[in-house]
């Protein structure tokens, strides 16, 4: 006989292990987190400065886009957590929640109660700032379980030169990119705490574990929602081998991410008549939207070598890690304290005051100078010190789609982004390298560059075309593939329930309708508070 559970939660990732603490602070309703990857053991998760040594790991699904006809036909990686705390425990730990006009443009689009100022409240509820005295007053909070912090414990020379140059160019200094204001540029502010990363299973899942209402299972694949007409009733998974069926009382949440969310609703006879047909699975429910809609954000590498060995390339080789390794441990100070990104910029690119629709990432590492490095390859990268500068595209204009390659759960998604489709979005990339150049040549950071990591004409776009086009990477932002909304390609409603089917909903990034404006983890710790909220709130109302 089956087991039951009140709420099965699919997905121990950023947004699974906030439902599962919220969902099982009441005793009386029984909570089960699947969970495909293992335990979040693996030691260079919990270092901020070993982030490069995870990807390509157990811990990583290493998914691959299809080859992209815009981009020379490179299949692109995509990185994503398999592990508890999903991608929250594999990412560059940037705490980012994009622009206001990002949400209230959602709510314009008919989703009720996603408006800014609803939403401000739920980030706040999960956030501890170390340094909630210079923030913004009245946008941050010290009261939640997910710490973030400015750089303190190591901060290479680099990045203040950074934001003096992007000043010298009208981009102004701004230290709370989450505050009033998100233009201007600053130090990150970043998922760490006391030197070490902040993830959603560090911060919600593990200081519960103990509640004898919440159950977690690793290594358990979920391959399908079981449904009973178009009520989803149960869950069944894989576990070494083994098939469990377990069932639901009141609510299966799907939080797998953009990726593998589709994918599962697929499997399970969710989505578009045509594709499940191809594969011979019955459209239990037929919803067009599954898996259409992807997003992400974009950049590639503008490196520089430094003239001083301040950064963080000549830590690369063994025995500079060693002796890293001994100051993180001994001392809790150091390069391994911090991510690989210390600065940002937000801006509009056309420089008239209109919305953030250009980023820039800092990071104080040179990935080289030579076409075809591997980004996800710590050795791969030159020894000598430098710095990059990423141009990031915010607001893509092409969309991709998930579908399937098989019936077989064990097959990852196909994954279809569609990079650079739409023209307007290289042209936006261009433009973006040249204002990189432009700050590269102010000379508060030009006094730091010894040579310029790529031999561009800086005034040639043909040249910086060739240049994003063999090194262009995804941020691994993905969203999109299941969009809130109430039009005939939207697959939740803004209550995040799964259109036309009972007891199920999508928490995770893939309801974003619209990508934000920055970095994708801050905002999905928010949908999950918003959506634990909700959960609670239609239980009582029953």
């Amino acid at each position: 006989m089956s087991q039951s559970y009140d709420y099965i939660i699919i997905g121990a990732g950023s947004a699974g292990c906030v439902l599962a603490n919220r969902l099982s602070k009441d005793k009386k309703k029984s909570v089960l987190l699947l969970e495909a990857g293992g335990p979040d053991s693996n030691i260079n998760i919990h270092i901020p400065g070993a982030y490069l040594k995870i990807h390509k790991s157990k811990d990583d699904w290493g998914f691959w886009t299809e080859k992209q006809v815009n981009v020379l036909n490179r299949k692109i990686y995509l990185p994503r957590g398999k592990t508890l705390g999903g991608s929250s425990s594999t990412n560059a730990m940037a705490y980012v929640r994009g622009n206001s006009a990002d949400y209230d443009g959602w709510a314009k689009l008919g989703n009720g109660g996603w408006s800014y100022k609803e939403l401000l409240p739920y980030f706040k509820r999960s956030e501890n700032h170390e340094q909630i005295n210079l923030m913004d007053s009245g946008y941050h909070s010290k009261s939640g379980e997910l710490g973030v912090t400015i750089p303190t414990r190591f901060k290479t020379p680099y990045v203040d030169k950074f934001i003096d140059a992007c000043e010298a160019v009208g981009i102004p200094r701004n230290l709370d990119y989450n505050g009033i204001v998100q233009k201007g540029a600053s130090l990150v502010q970043s998922t760490i705490k006391n030197g070490k990363r902040v993830s959603g299973a560090t911060a919600f899942l593990k200081p519960v574990l103990n509640r004898q209402n919440l159950t977690v299972i690793t290594h358990a694949r979920v391959d399908k929602i079981i449904l009973e007409g178009e009520k989803a009733v149960g869950v069944r998974y894989n576990k070494r081998g083994k098939t469990i069926q377990v069932n639901a009382e009141n609510e299966i949440i799907l939080s797998a991410g953009a990726f593998k969310s589709p994918q599962l609703l697929m499997l399970s006879g969710i989505g578009e008549l045509s594709e499940l047909s191809k594969h011979g699975i019955n459209c239990i429910h037929e919803l067009k939207g599954v898996g259409k809609n992807l997003q992400d954000h974009l950049f590639y590498p503008i490196c520089a070598q430094s003239k001083t060995q301040e950064g963080i390339n000549h830590y690369i080789s063994p025995v500079k890690q060693i002796r890293a390794a001994w100051n993180y441990f001994v001392n809790k100070k150091g390069v391994f304290c911090n991510s690989p990104l210390e600065g940002m910029s937000f801006f509009d690119l056309d420089q008239k005051d209109g919305e953030v629709n250009f980023q820039l990432h800092f990071s104080p590492i040179s990935v080289g100078n030579e076409y075809g490095y591997d980004a996800y390859d710590l050795y791969d990268y030159p020894r000598e010190d430098g710095f990059t500068i990423l141009p990031t595209l915010l607001h893509p204009k092409s969309r991709g789609k998930i579908t399937l390659s098989s019936s077989n759960p064990d097959d990852p998604p196909i994954i279809q982004p569609n990079f650079l489709q739409e023209k307007e979005d290289l042209i936006q990339l261009v433009k973006g390298g040249k204002l990189v150049f432009k700050i590269m040549e102010q000379e508060p950071i030009k006094s730091q560059i010894r040579v310029n990591g790529i031999p561009l004409n800086r005034t040639s776009d043909d040249f910086l075309t060739e240049h994003i086009k063999k090194t262009l990477e995804t941020v691994y932002h993905p969203v999109g593939t299941c969009k809130m909304g109430n039009d005939s390609m939207a697959v939740v409603d803004p209550s995040l329930k799964v259109h036309g089917v009972k007891n199920l909903r999508v928490v995770d990034a893939s309801i974003m309708p619209k990508i934000i404006s920055g970095n994708t983890n801050a905002p999905v710790f928010m949908i999950a508070e918003k959506a634990a909220d909700m959960i609670l709130k239609s239980i009582q109302n029953y």
